[in-house]
């Protein structure tokens, strides 16, 4: 409970001005000895018990009356999440809004999404304190405080649905540079989220720098949690993976790798509609469980280019039925090889190019000659040798930055020397038994299954020399003992790889080509997005040259904006493809008491919201004041005169009226 007035609590004491009243009237009248009074003692004995007991409630409902008279002039809220005990209304309240993709999830039972649902209880809980309280609004989206007003808060830009993914940790420091930065008396910091456990990123190392930071203000701030994770309508997402522009003569296709995602398991076909360049078809396709990647072909005759999307029916999240993909004229990939080893021309053959006027080699270069090459037409970049530095390593960063791919093979000496955050360690040899692949992603990247379902013969492949991978990055395939065959680090647009073994054979067997030539042009056709004039990107994650343009939807002809909403773009000879994150399309929620453990030490309180749930705070003064009543209206009951009683006392005589 908490209460709007809570200064009048410090009146409570008053409740005892009853029992006052009675200690002193019992003082006034001093008992004497007399002796006709015996015969009356012994008359009304019987009555004694009675009488002690009607006294006793007389004196309790006239300090239940005074208590409840002064809980009614403080008028007490209560209700849901904000029932904090003798809290009073603090100086500013920030708002932190998760409008991520997946908070568009409709609450089973209702029309409503889990935002709007969040938003109607914030706005009922908010509106009390609202003549009090400073409301400071900070969205997922910008991350930027602004000054709210209860009645506009569902209306606000700052609101509205997106198609980006959350950053609580981000969010939270946001709200603490303003609390410091406004010296913010008492604070309270209200969060609104479906706990998505890629939103939340409990593993962060950020929580525990921001639990000190909070814990270390100078003034006390209470967290509260509206976790919207009511049950919702089964949903599937949809989202393109892989893309690849096949020509062969004058017929065209585009070949697609699709993945649907469910929040059941379930076997049964899904209706997609297809749209192409504004024409839209409809097809279906088998499910299988609750994560299918299938193959979808596109025929595009001679068409240089154009722009697609697929959709899927309404379910239980609008937001991630839709995903949107550009085509345009193939740009024939292109290899760079750079080692002074003798695997340079199988590397060279790895990495080249079939096109209709033959096999175009990749391109191969000594470490030292590096600096003076042109990447402007290369796509992938292979490099064994020791880790570039100086002006080497500036070029493959930009090149990486602007969509290529580069693979470091290891040197076989270790050294201090990183790029991307990853390094080399120790090289090490395998003692009796040979170094196994344990297991590897086979739904994407390099290494994923072939578009025939047939897995990449990376079970069969040995090592019996590799070199340790040093940094954090995403391992696509490691050995039985959890050490990385081949790890990718993402750099702006581009890729960098790490392959911890050689295709040698006093290496590993790799070189049998089963495994390094797939993985090798996956990678080249991956880089040619680098050679287009089309820009892909995430919402939330559009680079800031893209972001000074002025883009306009093809499917609106009106502007849009490109940093929260998915769409195709075009603004002049340009185009922009931005889908919502592919994490937004995954299930996974944190558990309650890991979310309750990243605020260990703070004042925090977690409130799971229910479909059945109106409001999250109330103010009930009229209660109090119809039970004061109740209490009064028995107290004169109690003191009310007997009926039918004749009062001993004698009639008092009139007194004359005194003289003028």
């Amino acid at each position: 409970m908490t209460f709007l007035q809570p200064f009048i609590l410090w009146g409570l004491p008053l409740v005892l001005l009853p029992v006052i009243i009675h200690l002193i009237n019992r003082m006034r009248h001093r008992p004497r000895q007399w002796a006709a009074m015996q015969f009356l003692l012994a008359a009304t004995r019987s009555s004694t018990s009675h009488s002690k007991i009607k006294n006793w409630l007389i004196l309790a409902m006239r300090i239940l009356a005074v208590l409840l008279l002064l809980l009614f002039l403080s008028r007490p809220l209560v209700g849901g999440w904000l029932g904090w005990a003798m809290a009073a209304a603090p100086d500013a309240i920030l708002l932190l809004v998760d409008r991520s993709a997946s908070m568009e999830s409709r609450v089973a039972g209702t029309d409503e999404s889990r935002r709007e649902y969040a938003l109607k209880l914030i706005a009922s809980a908010a509106g009390e304190f609202e003549n009090n309280s400073h409301l400071i609004l900070i969205d997922s989206a910008t991350r930027k405080p602004e000054t709210v007003s209860v009645a506009s808060l569902a209306e606000l830009p700052g609101t509205q649905p997106t198609d980006t993914a959350a950053d609580i940790p981000a969010m939270l420091q946001a709200a603490l540079d303003w609390l410091i930065e406004n010296e913010a008396g008492t604070a309270e910091v209200w969060i609104a989220s479906d706990l998505q456990s890629s939103n939340w990123l409990p593993g962060d190392s950020r929580w525990e720098t921001l639990v000190t930071a909070f814990d270390s203000l100078p003034q006390k701030v209470r967290i509260r949690l509206l976790a919207t994770t009511q049950d919702s309508l089964p949903n599937t997402s949809i989202s393109v993976s892989e893309l690849a522009r096949v020509q062969s003569g004058e017929t065209g296709e585009v070949r697609l790798a699709v993945d649907l995602k469910r929040s059941e398991a379930t076997a049964d076909t899904a209706a997609i509609t297809r749209t192409l360049n504004g024409i839209a078809t409809e097809f279906e396709t088998r499910v299988n469980g609750q994560s299918t990647r299938w193959r979808h072909r596109v025929e595009v005759g001679d068409q240089s280019g154009g722009w697609g999307k697929l959709e899927l029916p309404a379910d239980g999240n609008p937001r991630d039925n839709v995903t949107y993909y550009r085509y345009s004229d193939d740009h024939p990939p292109a290899g760079l090889v750079i080692t002074e080893s003798a695997l340079g021309p199988l590397w060279q053959a790895a990495a080249s190019v079939a096109d209709t006027s033959g096999r175009k080699p990749a391109k191969r270069l000594a470490p030292d000659d590096f600096t003076s090459s042109d990447l402007r037409d290369i796509t992938l970049v292979v490099w064994q040798a020791p880790l570039p530095q100086g002006d080497s390593a500036t070029a493959l960063r930009q090149f990486v930055n602007e969509g290529g791919r580069l693979v470091f093979f290891p040197p076989g000496e270790a050294a201090t020397t990183r790029f991307a955050s990853l390094g080399w360690g120790e090289k090490q040899e395998a003692d009796e038994e040979p170094f196994k692949v344990g297991r590897w992603d086979e739904d994407q990247g390099p290494l994923a299954n072939t578009d025939e379902g047939l897995l990449l013969p990376l079970n069969q492949l040995t090592a019996l020399q590799r070199q340790r991978v040093l940094g954090q990055a995403a391992v696509l395939a490691a050995f039985n003992d959890g050490q990385a065959l081949l790890a990718r680090q993402a750099l702006g647009q581009g890729e960098v790889y790490f392959c911890s073994t050689l295709p040698l054979l006093t290496w590993s067997e790799l070189g049998g080509g089963m495994v390094v030539v797939p993985m090798l042009q996956r990678l080249l056709a991956a880089g040619s997005a680098r050679l287009q004039r089309d820009s892909v990107a995430e919402c939330g994650k559009v680079g800031a040259g893209d972001l000074q343009l002025e883009w306009t939807s093809v499917e609106t002809s009106q502007r849009g904006d490109v940093q929260t909403q998915a769409g195709v773009y075009q603004s002049g000879d340009r185009w922009l493809v931005v889908n919502r994150p592919a994490a937004e399309n995954e299930f996974e929620r944190v558990e309650d008491e890991v979310v309750s453990a990243l605020f260990g030490g703070l004042s925090f309180q977690l409130f799971q919201a229910k479909r059945d749930d109106t409001a999250l705070q109330g103010e009930i003064w009229r209660m109090f004041l119809f039970f004061m009543l109740l209490a009064l209206l028995v107290e004169a009951w109690l003191i009310r005169p007997r009926a039918g009683v004749e009062s001993d006392e004698p009639t008092p005589k009139p007194q004359p009226a005194p003289a003028a």
